[in-house]
């Protein structure tokens, strides 16, 4: 088989890997990939949202599969432009992209099929949303765009002059362009947060290991949200009964809803998930592709042939494929470059990313470059350290290690990444 991959993250680096176990898979491309994914695959520089070049490349080259990684291209319609074209990609349709290209939509969604999730309200003018939060007493509230802002688009705000600038941020300066032109402010629900993923055929599902994003820049869950700063799995947050109810009261109701709508669900199904001091699940949101850093702890832990998976599901044949995965722990740890969320420099020399040699210490490259001199950074979350151990606690500290081994000047990475779960 012929594979591209679409993307140039962590998450398709990790997909890259994985896809390269398979004995299916004569040829692997990607589109346009990053500098640490050109020494395994051969990658074209086609933006991920150029749907047009991208399905032009996949005709030429007669591709047998295209994986999409990133949100974007999804929500642009690229799975019903090349199913129309008879070529075989694994992700949602456009309409059923929705559920991550609109937070609105998620919520009158949410609505319909009784899932639970934080009560909101919907503003499409900032005058109205400034007074609405001057009448709040209660705080934190949350103040999200309503389209795509790459994980970027949720501020909880402390305070009424907090949840003030955030609107200012969204509505009047357009800091994620389209994505904050309609916001939702929605009550602050207290708990704490795991993603849960799951693939489907439209019909049925598989479950992978639950594991837990960090999503602020700082240490203890402090500043701004990035794309986020580190993963682990299984998270053991969930426990079996958790995952009973998630699947019961979040997962199903949502894939027959989409199927009732005449939108089936077919790919990688996110749900990211607040569990409250009560023990019960809500909905934060839905994300329509394979967590980014989520990603890089559940593939190494997936012992089953990747594509394999992703063939029963296009094929809908997910009621007799049970994936099977490792009994170990996976950690893992954004290096990012100084500044980000916010702004940062591009083109420092990166040492060391090349030189670990262990084979369950994994290096994912995102934003890296290849020079002269060697791999410089470009971008905001520059590498991925995953590493997988018998237990939580040896998996951090061998991850840990792994990022010791890299250096670059200004580099930031957080240092309690997974500690959440070992306190359970």
């Amino acid at each position: 088989m012929k594979v591209l991959i679409i993307g140039s993250g962590g998450r398709e680096h990790a997909i890259l890997k994985k896809v390269l176990e398979s004995n299916k898979v004569e040829k692997v491309y990607c589109a346009p990939g990053n500098a640490g994914m050109e020494a395994l695959a051969e990658c074209t520089y086609i933006p991920p949202d150029n749907v047009d070049m991208l399905l032009k490349f996949a005709k030429k080259n007669q591709i047998d599969l295209a994986i999409v990684g990133p949100e974007l291209p999804l929500t642009l319609g690229i799975v019903d432009a090349f199913e129309q074209e008879k070529l075989k990609i694994f992700g949602p349709s456009k309409a059923a992209s929705m559920l991550e290209g609109s937070k609105i939509y998620t919520k009158e969604f949410c609505q319909r099929y009784g899932i639970e999730t934080a009560t909101s309200e919907l503003f499409e003018e900032t005058s109205l949303a400034k007074e609405y939060i001057k009448k709040q007493k209660k705080y934190p509230i949350v103040i999200k765009a309503d389209g795509l802002a790459a994980g970027k688009g949720v501020v909880i705000a402390q305070n009424e002059e907090q949840a003030l600038v955030a609107i200012n941020d969204m509505m009047l300066y357009e800091k994620f362009g389209n994505a904050g032109r309609r916001i939702i402010i929605e009550e602050f629900l207290k708990g704490e947060e795991a993603s849960f993923i799951v693939v489907c055929d439209g019909k049925n599902f598989v479950v992978f290991p639950a594991s837990q994003d960090h999503k602020p820049v700082f240490d203890g869950d402090k500043g701004p949200n990035t794309g986020g700063m580190g993963a682990y799995a299984p998270a053991p947050i969930i426990t079996p009964a958790l995952r009973k109810d998630v699947i019961e009261n979040i997962i199903k109701p949502t894939i027959a809803g989409m199927a009732a709508e005449n939108k089936p669900y077919v790919g990688f199904l996110y749900a990211g998930l607040i569990i409250s001091s009560d023990g019960k699940p809500k909905l934060l949101e839905y994300n329509c592709r394979l967590g980014d850093p989520e990603a890089e702890v559940l593939l190494p832990l997936l012992k089953s042939d990747f594509v394999e998976l992703i063939l029963a599901a296009l094929d809908g044949k997910l009621d007799s494929y049970e994936p099977v995965f490792e009994s170990k722990t996976a950690v893992c740890v954004v290096m990012a470059s100084e500044g980000y969320p916010g702004a940062y420099k591009k083109g420092i020399l990166i040492t060391g990313c090349d030189s670990i040699d262990d084979k369950n210490i994994d290096v994912y490259h995102a934003g890296t470059k290849r020079a002269e001199e060697g791999f410089i950074t470009n971008g905001g979350r520059v590498l991925t350290v995953t590493a997988k151990d018998r237990d939580l606690k040896t998996a951090i500290a061998k991850a840990y290690q792994g990022v010791k081994q890299i250096k670059w000047e200004g580099v930031h990475y957080r240092k309690d990444i997974g500690k959440k779960g070992l306190r359970r």
